[in-house]
């Protein structure tokens, strides 16, 4: 009998990745790991909509080997920046002629946060250095607030220095991994919190466990307490208010989806699903008129569905010697390349922009727009890149 196809992809993939010569990263032996399904929704049921023209490969790379992974941009309320969260546990902010330190979240950095020779080899320190991921102003105080993967929610002032802590656990649970936040009118921070069990430098764990211990949360600036707004959630990501306020849209990435939750009105209190997603989706930000712009990695393929639906050949090839690129290349859906979506708040698509092969803009973390520009930060790579809009 001829093999199918999915099987023939099983077979082709543990060949190469069995014999990948750069196998100096293995994650293979956790004797207690488990893994769960996904319920990602079948192929069919994904948006259609792609972007034959390739239109990133318009973009501008700006500031190659001068930021690395710079997850989240923003820009102060004086329209100022962008400013950006490093690999190495600072933030950055562009001044206009160079790079500026302006702000750090960990109070104990040493040597072992400096320069190192790639992105992943920073990720043993860490837990040490900090690592900011997303960023918003205020744009009342012009305060910044900061996501950071180990130290939870952080803000520090308009003139930069050493964040203070505003909370690191809620329910009596510590975060774990902290990764994206809003903030509105009232100073609430609404945020993620990706998983209870894993750091962010177990990242590849908590994709190939597909656990769902992850929160979306709140914290109110005058009681000071932290709540849940909703649990068990596999890799809950980027969100974004509405431009009204009276909701919120985040990302749960391991599913890919659009989910809103109701801030106000007769809905408060509840969340629905408004949008598939084509791949594994990172930030989501709200520009001016209202639209969601969601940055994802890569495009579902029929291989991460069979991995999500199937628990135990995700633990397979966890048991493989497979590097940790390789193991990202597997679960996340293939090589990295951008793709950039424009949503309606109601889920609608209203723009697909993509590098399919990662010419340019090899992978996109967060999309920011901005006076008819988007500005894309990676988490992945050592630049930021620029796209024109029509």
């Amino acid at each position: 009998m001829a093999m199918s196809r999915v099987a023939k992809l099983f077979v082709v993939f543990a060949i190469y990745c069995a014999l990948d010569p750069f196998n100096h990263s293995s994650i293979s032996k956790f004797p207690d790991f488990k893994t769960y399904k996904i319920d990602m929704p079948p192929l069919s049921a994904l948006p259609k909509e792609r972007d034959r023209d390739n239109l990133l490969q318009n973009s501008e790379i700006r500031f190659l080997n001068e930021v690395q992974g710079p997850e989240s941009i923003a820009f102060d309320p004086l329209g100022r920046g962008p400013y950006t969260g490093v690999a190495d546990g600072r933030i950055l902010f562009w001044n206009g002629t160079r790079w500026t330190d302006f702000a750090y979240t960990s109070n104990n950095r040493s040597e072992l946060c400096d320069t190192k020779p790639s992105l992943l080899d920073y990720l043993k320190d860490e837990h040490i250095c900090g690592r900011p991921l997303g960023l918003r102003f205020d744009k009342r105080t012009g305060d910044l607030y900061i996501a950071d993967a180990y130290f939870g929610i952080m803000k520090v002032g308009p003139e930069g220095g050493l964040a203070t802590s505003l909370t690191t656990e809620a329910d009596g649970v510590p975060l774990r991994f902290t990764n994206d936040l809003d903030v509105d009118d009232q100073g609430n921070v609404y945020f993620t919190d990706s998983s209870s069990v894993f750091q962010r430098r177990k990242f590849m764990l908590l994709i190939v466990s597909g656990e769902d211990s992850g929160r979306v949360l709140k914290y109110n600036p005058v009681t000071k307490e932290t709540s849940t707004l909703l649990r068990n959630l596999q890799f809950p990501n980027g969100l974004s208010l509405g431009k009204d306020g009276s909701f919120f849209i985040f990302c749960e990435g391991s599913i890919g989806r659009l989910r809103k939750y109701w801030l106000k009105g007769e809905k408060a209190g509840t969340s629905e699903v408004v949008a598939l997603l084509h791949g594994f989706p990172d930030n989501i930000r709200t520009n001016k008129d209202g639209d969601f712009w969601v940055a994802i990695h890569c495009h579902r393929n029929i291989f991460t569905h069979v991995m999500a639906h199937h628990p135990i050949v995700r633990r397979f090839f966890l048991k493989l010697p497979i590097t940790v690129k390789f193991q990202y290349l597997l679960q996340v859906g293939g090589w990295p390349h951008a793709v950039a979506v424009k949503y309606s708040e109601e889920g609608k698509v209203l723009k697909v922009l993509e590098d399919k092969q990662g010419k340019v803009v090899k992978a996109v973390s967060e999309v920011e727009e901005k006076d008819g520009k988007l500005w894309m930060g990676s988490v992945l790579m050592s630049f930021i890149a620029v796209y024109d809009l029509p």
